[in-house]
């Protein structure tokens, strides 16, 4: 299996390369851009990556002559190690300003991308993230698999072997080479503690003070290491949904992993039957559902917002997914048996506009009330939250 895995994000790609003179892409390293633009765009564009010193120094040793010799149809990768280039892409581009589709910069530090395009680029750039592969990229055969193993297409293509060894050499770089790319971390240590924390505590609300005296470090500092692990796509937040809903709302965020097969790593989980035995069997299955989500959101630049509700009193939803007009309500249950209190809380929050669906391991059901009862796997593959 190594031929190229196919991305849903490349038609995404191919329209912006149509509406913007530059188009940057980011996303976690090892998620597969630099392979997608090398394989989708090799006979139009090309590729220059700034992880080579050689040609960092050719374009530090005499820029203007760089930028003629790459003027049009260029990807730069890495292009954050090179913060000088986008001054001199924001020149290219305003000389020639009716040309879409002139530069794509990647990289896979959002924090360090999004500073220099918001200071040199803004109104000039149409922005994707590429995440790892979601499940209707994955072979059929490993699905199952990829709800505790992940979804990084080099681990997809070899089945899913030297998964540990696979991980720990993605966590040392990441904290090794990434990390001092983005931030002053401090004590590496203590924040590899707080990644394993927070790994088991995947989908479940933030509480800082709890992390901060469990890692022994200031809050504050608790709150900058989150942030620095979502500018890295290790991490993102679902904040709670407020509109017309009442008062009585928990104000926290829930916390997810971008790949779960990170999760099982930093907590011991190998195989089918220690997830399924795991304390984490549902907060994981939530997360998997909630992340592939996620993907389908961002491959396919769906203008939607996503949210989890929950209230004093314990009426909760575990995801909202907010398409301005209207609204999906979507509950998530490991369970394989339809019991009908499952879809309590949807029944009471939701409108007439609403879509709710019961996403679960059983079998799909007839709809009630509005209300789809259906297995997690038929949900995905037909990619049901961008059918409208």
């Amino acid at each position: 299996m190594n031929s190229y895995i196919s991305r849903e994000a490349e038609a995404t790609l191919l329209k912006y390369l149509k509406i913007f003179p530059v188009v940057g892409i980011t996303g976690p390293r090892q998620s597969g851009k630099s392979t997608l633009l090398r394989t989708l765009l090799k006979d139009e564009y090309q590729y220059v990556s700034f992880d080579s010193p050689t040609v960092v120094a050719e374009f530090r040793d005499d820029p203007e002559r760089f930028m003629r010799i790459y003027s049009d149809r260029v990807i730069f990768d890495e292009a954050q190690k090179v913060p000088e280039i986008f001054n001199y892409v924001k020149l290219a581009v305003d000389n020639d300003r009716d040309n879409y589709g002139k530069f794509i910069l990647s990289g896979s530090s959002q924090f360090t991308l999004m500073k220099q395009i918001s200071e040199s680029l803004a109104g000039r750039i149409g922005l994707l993230s590429l995440l790892p592969l979601q499940f209707d990229e994955i072979p059929d055969g490993l699905q199952e698999r990829s709800i505790f193993n992940g979804g990084y297409p080099e681990l997809v293509k070899r089945d899913f072997e030297f998964s540990n060894e696979w991980y720990q050499g993605y966590i040392d770089t990441y904290l090794e080479k990434d990390l001092r790319s983005i931030s002053d971390i401090g004590n590496i240590r203590d924040f590899f503690r707080l990644i394993k924390l927070l790994a088991a505590r995947c989908s479940q609300q933030l509480n800082y003070s709890e992390l901060a005296n469990e890692v022994g470090v200031a809050v504050n500092t608790v709150k900058h290491w989150l942030s620095v692990l979502e500018a890295s796509y290790i991490i993102f937040m679902l904040p709670p949904f407020y509109e017309n809903l009442g008062k009585r709302i928990v104000k926290s965020s829930k916390l997810y992993f971008y790949d779960t097969g990170l999760v099982s790593f930093l907590t011991g989980i190998e195989n089918q039957r220690q997830f399924e035995s795991s304390v984490l069997y549902g907060p994981l299955f939530e997360n998997y559902i909630v992340s592939e989500i996620k993907k389908i959101i961002e491959h396919r630049k769906l203008f939607y917002d996503i949210y989890y509700y929950r209230t004093s009193t314990g009426v909760e939803v575990d995801l909202i997914i907010d398409q301005k007009s209207s609204k999906d309500l979507v509950e998530i249950k490991t369970s394989e048996t339809f019991n009908r209190k499952f879809i309590n809380s949807l029944e009471e929050l939701k409108t007439p506009s609403d879509r709710g669906f019961l996403l679960y391991r059983g079998i799909s059901k007839p709809s009630t009330d509005g209300i789809e009862t259906i297995n997690y796997k038929e949900y995905l593959a037909a990619k049901l939250i961008a059918d409208r």
